[in-house]
């Protein structure tokens, strides 16, 4: 269980990360996403050291 909350912590950093950069090339990119990715990605890894 721990590595499945690992892959999924990283998968949605990376994904808001990437939204974040999309969002300086796309003039109409959601920036809520990118935000809204990392936040929870982060709160995954929180609640795993818990």
């Amino acid at each position: 269980m721990l590595k499945y909350r690992t892959t999924i912590g990283w998968s949605l950093i990376t994904s808001g990360i990437v939204t974040l950069l999309l969002k300086y090339i796309l003039p109409g990119a959601p920036v809520g996403w990118g935000v809204a990715f990392i936040v929870i990605g982060s709160a995954i890894f929180f609640i795993r050291k818990s």
